[in-house]
């Protein structure tokens, strides 16, 4: 590593988290980039072989409830099926869309998911 490059991750040790989160604000407006958690929590080895297989394949998926349909009954149910929530947390979730019903789960259970919200005519989207 050059001692450019060393002086530069000494500076940044120095920083507080304010100005952290300021930096990479700053490094994304100005090279038009995304700072994504993958890319940091990788490790340096890994980044270089795989960093891009990482960010490409993306293994843990969020099941978000955009539109509750005509039919808020059937959805609150399904909702409290999948979530195991209370009547009225289940009824606000249907509500205040969009709704994160369900975080980190694989690709399969998250279409399982998205099968149950559009037999009861909701929308739903995987991100």
């Amino acid at each position: 590593m050059s001692e450019k490059i060393t002086k530069f991750i000494e500076e940044i040790k120095s920083l507080t988290i304010l100005e952290l989160k300021d930096l990479v604000k700053a490094i994304e407006e100005e090279f038009g980039v995304s700072a994504a958690p993958v890319a940091v929590a990788a490790a340096p080895g890994a980044a270089a072989a795989g960093g891009a297989a990482a960010a490409e394949e993306q293994s843990e998926f969020s099941v978000v409830l955009t539109n509750a349909g005509p039919e808020k009954i059937k959805v609150i149910k399904v909702v409290r099926e999948i979530t195991n929530l209370g009547l009225k947390e289940a009824k606000d979730a249907t509500e205040n869309v969009p709704t994160v019903i369900k975080e980190g789960v694989s690709k399969e259970e998250a279409n399982a998911i998205a099968e149950k919200f559009k037999e009861v005519g909701a929308t739903v989207e995987i991100k």
